[in-house]
């Protein structure tokens, strides 16, 4: 249950971020943004504010934000229809029934001979049978309803395509951003609750099993020296410990005003690159501070973003097999490991899948944002945008490839944890 909570809470704010980003810039932009979803499939709840329907759906594999123009509107009104219109107090069209007119008494009843709700904003047609033309002028905020449900109109100018290449840009690129501020932002939450390691040749906290913590050794010791050696920081000290596991080493240890010397003997364990190294049972030394934080924040970001970086690079050379990516299945499991840990390893955990996130979406591929921006980058040195069905062709073609690794990595980690 704890790990299903945790998945929940860690994925919900990583989608909710990330299409949090794309519906700001969208809206700064002047982009009709008709819905934010987070998760895909029939909603299970919605409600609208300023324009947008909020939707949370069922199927929780990611989110998205439906901005009006990028795709082709699904009713369209075209002559011979016999539609119903309600008008506002200035006199212009604010609502267009398209069908179950019965339902909506008091409706004027328009058979449309033409129709423009993208650039001039009109209808023109005949009015309960008569014989004259008649024109109505269309609010820029009206609503059609179809089958009982409502849809603002979305003029030119609110609409994707309308804007110009930076400002489109800018609207898709501020998901994947979105993930990285929010990275900065959990591992400052961290600093500043842990603390940050200091690179000085100190005690901080003692594990209850370690060689040191039977030395007599006390949180705020400082070592001076190790077998005759001097130390001033902790890499310095470390390095000495870990590459004489079982030697007894003699080190110079000032506590307060005093000093004194301890023998230790390092314990072995395996270390990252499987090679045996010592350890004695220390942790770093920490200090809190906001600035430090900060640093912190941003410094780990970067070095997260760099490990991911190369670790896809050594994907694409073939160093890295497609049998060590995991999916849903995979990160379900290792989130509910890191869990465990505490809620500290927890908000590490959280702040490298942000950071994953926002590479994979940057990724030049199909159906992904960085595929997006590489249209609206060709759009620029063209001059002129992609024909739209053969963007639409190339993004749907990307999406079901995607949706295919997904299952093949997902049958991966079925097979890993499971069989």
């Amino acid at each position: 249950m704890n790990t299903l909570i945790a998945v929940i809470v860690i994925f919900g704010l990583l989608v909710f971020i990330h299409e949090w980003g794309h519906l700001i810039f969208a809206k700064r932009a002047g982009i009709l943004c008709r819905e934010f979803a987070i998760g895909f499939g029939p909603k299970i709840f919605s409600f609208k504010r300023n324009e947008t329907v909020y939707t949370i759906r069922l199927l929780p594999l990611g989110g998205f934000v439906r901005m009006a123009g990028e795709d082709p509107e699904m009713v369209q009104i075209k002559p011979g229809y016999e539609i119903g219109l309600f008008f506002n107090d200035s006199g212009k069209v604010n609502c267009m029934i398209i069908n179950n007119k019965s339902k909506h008494p008091g409706c004027k009843v328009m058979q449309v001979e033409k129709i423009d709700m993208e650039h001039d904003l009109f209808v023109q047609g005949y009015v309960d049978d008569s014989e004259e033309l008649i024109t109505y002028q269309i609010d820029e905020k009206a609503e059609f309803v179809h089958d009982e449900l409502a849809t603002q109109i979305a003029p030119y100018d609110r609409q994707f395509s309308s804007k110009t290449v930076g400002q489109r840009a800018v609207a898709i690129f501020a998901g994947p951003m979105m993930n990285f501020v929010l990275a900065v932002v959990i591992l400052m939450a961290y600093a500043l609750i842990a603390g940050m390691p200091v690179d000085e040749a100190l005690v901080g906290d003692l594990t209850d099993d370690g060689v040191a913590l039977e030395a007599g050794l006390e949180s705020g010791d400082r070592v001076l020296s190790i077998d005759g050696e001097n130390v001033t920081t902790w890499e310095d000290m470390t390095s000495i410990i870990q590459d004489q596991p079982n030697e007894n080493l003699q080190f110079e240890i000032e506590r307060g005003s005093d000093q004194f010397e301890v023998n230790i003997v390092p314990q072995e364990r395996i270390g990252a690159e499987d090679e045996v190294e010592g350890v004695v049972g220390i942790y770093p030394p920490t200090e809190k501070s906001i600035g430090g934080a900060i640093a912190f924040g941003f410094t780990q970001t970067y070095e997260y973003t760099m490990l991911i970086v190369e670790a896809l690079g050594m994907l694409v050379t073939g160093q890295f097999s497609l049998d060590h990516l995991s999916g849903p299945v995979g990160i379900y499991n290792y989130t509910g490991e890191v869990a465990a840990m505490g809620i500290l390893v927890l908000f590490q955990w959280a702040a490298i899948l942000s950071v994953n996130l926002g590479i994979i979406n940057l990724l030049p591929l199909p159906a992904l944002d960085g595929g997006r921006l590489i249209f609206i980058g060709l759009e620029a040195i063209r001059g002129k945008p992609i024909d739209p069905q053969k963007e639409g062709i190339v993004h749907f073609v990307g999406f079901a490839l995607l949706m295919l690794l997904m299952l093949a990595v997902t049958w991966n980690d079925i097979n890993k944890f499971f069989l």
